[in-house]
């Protein structure tokens, strides 16, 4: 008798627990609105959401390879399965001509459209829920006077149980907080933390997460991984040989190179050609805010750095000598293919190409981006700006590239060997890498 009144009281508190969770996680369709006029929307409200569209990247994300600005269709790989971008052109039937910007309000500060549907946080509105009542209105000015464009969006290939919306509003439950931060334009370093975390969501890359997907705020920017890629640390823990400062890496954001520390690729690539497009002083407090994270190089690793420096401004530097003693069978690939332009005796080589003992790549404690740049090379881009080199996925074998990214680890890192880079290479080519 006991035993079949605790079943029942189980029972019950079952079912209140999920009728709770689904009375909470209900959200309300919003009215549908008609487009607004583009005459509605003064032209310094559009000028401001432009610049907010280029810190947010919101056109790569929102633009597949070929396609209409903003219409959506773009994958995104994630360890859940693949996730579309939406269409967020102003077109009534599959964009987001019908919402007011209520509904915009809160698709990007609560994660729900404007059917009442939970958004997965592929689309970064934990970091959107920071966005000023300013800043929101003139994104959505942006965006409703783009061209509209009829375009369904591809269905998601997600794993059950999240192919289905409602876990996402259990997501919620645990991970998501809904905030506001109105910036303080007066003030450099506010206004450069509000880009960075609300704005460019640098986190959303740069952040570790947990095997839920959700971002670890416990480490802001100590790392992360970005379509394939790894997004390094931009913390105390950063890989770059050469700690930046809010100078070198607004050079960095702005250009896309810097001449003592490389240059943008994978999914930094368009980031930095959308920066390139927004005020000097918006880049610049975005700089300066990540270096305050950073902070400053202890003296231990300044000694080193300029120790570093010291040895390739030298004309008759003769070897580096950063690595182990004697050369890997990869020596004679990086003479013949990289050599030419990867100097291993000055800070640059030929056609300004940056010594790789000063690169990220090189010494950080993954090899997936060095395997991705030899493989694919680095390509400037429809505006022709920044660097280029060749990818040799056409010309080396897997044994090859592994042979010749371990002498450079060797020869230009003071960072331990890494291990299995033949199976790395073949993986990344074969795209079989973690997302």
């Amino acid at each position: 008798m006991w035993a079949k009144r605790i079943l029942l009281l189980l029972l019950l508190a079952v079912v209140l627990g999920a009728g709770g969770f689904l009375a909470w996680a209900w959200e309300p369709a919003l009215p549908a609105a008609e487009p607004p006029d583009r005459a509605a929307f003064n032209r310094q409200r559009l000028e401001r959401g432009a610049e907010l569209a280029a810190i947010g990247n919101c056109y790569v994300c929102h633009t597949t390879e070929g396609g209409k600005a903003y219409a959506g269709g773009r994958p995104l790989p994630t360890p859940f399965g693949t996730i579309y971008a939406t269409n967020i052109t102003p077109d009534p039937d599959t964009g987001i001509g019908r919402w007011s910007e209520a509904a915009f309000t809160r698709a990007l500060r609560e994660g729900v459209d404007r059917a009442g549907r939970h958004l997965y946080p592929a689309f970064p509105y934990d970091h959107f829920t920071n966005l000023s009542d300013e800043d929101v209105g003139a994104l959505y000015a942006f965006m409703m006077t783009r061209e509209p464009v009829r375009a369904e969006n591809p269905k998601n290939e997600l794993t059950f149980p999240l192919d289905v919306r409602l876990s996402v509003a259990g997501w919620k439950l645990l991970f998501f907080r809904k905030g506001r931060a109105e910036p303080a334009a007066d003030a450099a370093s506010s206004r450069g933390a509000y880009l960075v975390q609300a704005v460019a969501h640098c986190g959303a890359c740069h952040t570790p997460r947990n095997r839920l997907g959700a971002e670890d705020t416990r480490r802001p920017l100590a790392g992360g991984r970005a379509e394939g890629w790894n997004a390094p640390a931009l913390d105390a823990a950063s890989p770059a040989p050469v700690p930046w400062t809010a100078d070198t890496l607004f050079t960095y954001l702005r250009s896309g190179f810097e001449p003592r520390h490389g240059a943008a690729a994978g999914p930094m690539a368009p980031i930095v050609r959308l920066l390139a497009q927004v005020p000097e002083e918006d880049v610049r407090a975005i700089a300066a805010a990540v270096i305050a994270v950073a902070g400053p190089p202890s003296p231990e690793r300044q000694r080193t750095v300029d120790a570093l420096l010291g040895r390739l401004s030298r004309a008759d530097a003769g070897t580096v000598g950063l690595g182990a003693d004697g050369k890997p069978s990869g020596n004679a690939i990086f003479a013949g293919a990289c050599a030419n332009c990867h100097s291993e005796t000055r800070l640059r080589g030929a056609a300004g190409a940056l010594n790789l003992a000063l690169t990220s790549a090189i010494n950080a404690p993954d090899p997936g981006n060095a395997i991705r740049v030899v493989l694919d090379g680095l390509h400037p881009g429809a505006s022709g700006r920044g660097p280029s080199m060749p990818g040799f996925a056409g010309t080396l074998d897997d044994a090859q590239i592994a042979e010749v990214i371990a002498y450079a680890r060797s020869r230009f890192s003071t960072q331990p060997a890494w291990s299995g880079l033949e199976a790395r290479v073949r993986g990344i080519r074969e795209g079989k890498e973690p997302f």
